[in-house]
């Protein structure tokens, strides 16, 4: 390959093309051409897709939340078998959220219903994350729990997000 042609810089996705000197200009600077390459077929794929879910970054909280706690039950899983013992007693804590609500701020109605769902919900993800934690998140049933927990928490977020 010609070194007029050869890319002398290491910045991806640009190339440059040196001329040469011109006879009897003897100070004068050489020109440099720089050619942006277009992007691939691929990367204008990923662009897309990047951008509408950083657009949609609010609606997708429980998404990213899910997939988080599946990574991080993972690791727990891994590296300390142990701390499913630390974790399941905080599969109480939601019940007992919800003792003490309807104490002190009883309520009626659908108010009700959704302390209800939520504190269930919270009970599950509690208790799927120490079970996933001792026995690893895709093991026997835990992997449609999660399933179906992610769903639950979607739908439940996009109706109270639409209704605020």
């Amino acid at each position: 390959m010609s070194s007029r042609t050869r890319s002398r810089s290491k910045a991806a996705g640009v190339h440059t093309v040196q001329i040469p000197r011109q006879r009897g200009r003897r100070g004068a600077q050489p020109f440099v051409i720089v050619v942006p390459e277009s992007p691939s077929l691929t990367r204008e794929a990923l662009g897309f897709i990047g951008r509408a879910l950083w657009n949609a970054r609010r609606a997708l909280a429980p998404t990213a939340l899910a997939l988080l706690a599946l990574a991080f039950t993972g690791v727990l899983h891994v590296m300390a078998w142990w701390s499913s013992l630390v974790l399941a007693p905080l599969a109480v804590a939601p019940a007992l959220w919800l003792g003490f609500l309807h104490v002190r701020r009883p309520a009626r109605g659908t108010v009700v219903i959704w302390r209800a769902a939520l504190a269930l919900l919270a009970t599950l993800a509690a208790a799927w994350a120490a079970l996933s934690a001792g026995f690893g998140p895709l093991a026997g049933p835990l992997e449609l729990v999660w399933l179906l927990m992610w769903l639950a928490a979607q739908t439940a977020w996009l109706i109270v997000r639409r209704s605020h």
